[in-house]
């Protein structure tokens, strides 16, 4: 069973004026779908605390790790670029995959690649859409993982 972590990035949520919602959405999707989820993590909106966190999440971490949140075009919604100061193997199609699914989606920055042996999802902080982004991809991510640790399954 593949390990996941959840990452939320949200100032109302850091402050607690919102709940976290996207987060236990993804939480219980990636459960269902066979994935340890090992970690939830909420961190503020803003480059350099988005990077700081996943800098944490993916530290000698084999999995999954999926943001949700600040993918969009609000004056706080820097996710994209907090990941990408990470990201060492980009993996466009993932992203692209997830901005297809819903024609709002046009409008989702996110990005997503590998860092070490974690691969990292930026997915919208909407519930729906947060999940819908994650189906997108979610049937290839367990190969993506395998090929990542060593993996031979061709």
């Amino acid at each position: 069973m593949p390990d996941a972590k959840v990452v939320t990035v949200s100032d109302g949520v850091v402050d607690g004026v919102r709940e976290d919602r996207s987060g236990a959405a993804l939480v219980d999707r990636l459960t269902a779908a066979g994935f340890d989820v090992v970690d939830r993590i909420v961190t503020p909106d803003g480059v350099g605390e988005v990077a700081e966190t996943l800098r944490r999440a993916t530290a000698g971490f084999a999995g999954l790790v999926v943001t949700s949140g600040g993918t969009g075009f609000g004056p706080r919604d820097l996710t994209p670029e907090g990941t990408s100061l990470l990201i060492e193997r980009p993996a466009p199609g993932l992203a692209e995959a997830m901005r297809l699914v819903n024609p709002l989606g046009r409008l989702s920055r996110g990005v997503a690649g590998t860092v070490g042996q974690s691969l990292v999802l930026n997915v919208p902080g909407s519930t729906s859409a947060s999940v819908e982004c994650l189906e997108a991809v979610l049937d290839v991510v367990p190969h993506a993982l395998d090929l990542m640790t060593g993996g031979h399954p061709h």
